[in-house]
């Protein structure tokens, strides 16, 4: 397996950028990341953006339609949403969007913790390959990869982002 690399840090900018202009003046903003590359990119934004007790994380393993297929995950965490999503507008940060199952996945669960505003997303990356009409409100970049490809987010311990493109 070769792996390429790509400048995450930059992307992870780029995508900062868009969210804060793009958030700016809505109010009851709450972000919501999906473990674990977007839990690691919604714990960074909320940080800049002074939201961290407007800040939650989903893990969508017992939502997924293909749970059956694929049985229970060794790494689930528990989902962690301690403020009102009754009418917030929730910004849901995903690393990679891909299929679009996850991302309905993380609103079905969303819908268990009250109904809200509005439901924006973004990714860092999208990949393509979409199953179901999912886009990203806020998107840094579009990456192509095979089907026998995947791009995996790593944190390092000072908080910084890879990303890498794994060949199968």
């Amino acid at each position: 397996m070769t792996p390429s690399t790509l400048n995450a840090e930059a992307l992870y900018d780029k995508l900062a950028h868009q969210i804060k202009a793009g958030l700016a003046g809505i109010p009851n903003v709450a972000i919501v990341g999906i473990h674990s590359g977007g839990a690691w990119l919604a714990e960074r934004l909320a940080k800049e953006m002074g939201l961290e007790d407007r800040l939650g994380f989903i893990d969508v393993s017992f939502y997924r339609d293909d749970y059956a297929e694929k049985g229970l995950r060794p790494d689930v965490k528990p989902s962690q949403i301690t403020f009102d999503v009754e009418g917030a507008t929730v910004l849901l940060v995903d690393d990679v969007l891909y299929t679009g199952r996850t991302t309905r996945a993380a609103i079905n669960e969303l819908f268990d913790y009250g109904r809200p505003a509005r439901i924006m997303l973004a990714a860092l990356v999208d990949r393509g390959g979409r199953e179901l009409p999912v886009a990203a409100d806020f998107l840094a970049d579009t990456v192509n990869v095979g089907a026998k490809e995947s791009i995996q987010l790593e944190r390092a311990d000072n908080g910084s982002f890879s990303l890498t493109v794994v060949h199968a």
